[in-house]
C-alpha cells in the first residue's frame, strides 16, 4: 500500500510539474505576442513614404505595390514597422535566390572551352558567386532583424546590395545585353526597401 501511494504521490508531483512548465511557456508566448502587438502598427503606405523620404532609392509607388503584391503582407507580423522590415528582406531573399536559380540555367546554355576571360559563362560564374553570398548575408540580416539587432542587420543589408553592383560591373560596355537585367534591377530595389525600414525601425 505504501509503495502504491509513493507511486502514486510521484506521478502527482511530475503531473504538476508538467502543468507548471506549459502554464510558464504558455505565458512567455503570450507576452511574446502581447509586446508585438503593442508595438507602434504601421500601414505599408506610411512605411513605404518614410522610406522614400529618407532614402532617394526607394520608390514610393514601387514600395506600396511589391509590398502588398505579397500574400505574406496580409499577416499579423506586417503590421508594424519591424514586421515589415522583415518581409523586405524575405522578399530580397526571395529575388536573390530566383536570380541565382536564372543565372545558374544560362551558364549552364553557355560553352565552357571559351578562351576569352570575359565570355558570357565567366560572367555568370561571376554573379552566382556575388549573389550567393548576398543570400546568405540578408539571411544572417533577417536573423539579426528578429531578434531586433538592428545595427548588424543594416551593415549586412548594405554589404548584401554590393552582388547587384559588383553584377552589373561584369557586364561593362555591354549593358544593353546583361539577360538577367529585369531581376538585377528588382532585387536591389527590394534590398533598398529593406535598408529603409530597418533604418527606421532602428
Amino acid at each position: 500500500m505504501e509503495s502504491r501511494s509513493s507511486s502514486s504521490s510521484s506521478r502527482s508531483v511530475v503531473m504538476m510539474c508538467c502543468v507548471l512548465m506549459l502554464m510558464i511557456a504558455a505565458a512567455a508566448h503570450a507576452g511574446e505576442q502581447e509586446a508585438e502587438e503593442c508595438a507602434s502598427p504601421m500601414s505599408i503606405e506610411e512605411a513605404c513614404r518614410g522610406a522614400s523620404e529618407t532614402h532617394h532609392a526607394v520608390a514610393y509607388d514601387h514600395c506600396v505595390a511589391s509590398l502588398t503584391a505579397d500574400p505574406r503582407s496580409s499577416s499579423s507580423e506586417a503590421r508594424s514597422l519591424h514586421g515589415l522590415a522583415m518581409l523586405a528582406t524575405r522578399m530580397a531573399i526571395d529575388h536573390a535566390t530566383s536570380t541565382v536559380c536564372k543565372m545558374d540555367d544560362l551558364a549552364e546554355l553557355e560553352p565552357e572551352d571559351s578562351s576569352s576571360p570575359s565570355d558570357a559563362r565567366a560572367r555568370f560564374e561571376h554573379c552566382l558567386e556575388q549573389y550567393g553570398g548576398a543570400a546568405d548575408l540578408l539571411r544572417d540580416a533577417l536573423d539579426n532583424l528578429k531578434v531586433r539587432i538592428y545595427g548588424t542587420a543594416m551593415e549586412q543589408l548594405s554589404a548584401a546590395l554590393g552582388a547587384a553592383e559588383s553584377c552589373e560591373d561584369a557586364w561593362k560596355g555591354d549593358e544593353g545585353n546583361i539577360p538577367i537585367a529585369a531581376h538585377d534591377r528588382e532585387y536591389g530595389r527590394m534590398a533598398h526597401i529593406a535598408i529603409g525600414f530597418t533604418h527606421a525601425a532602428a
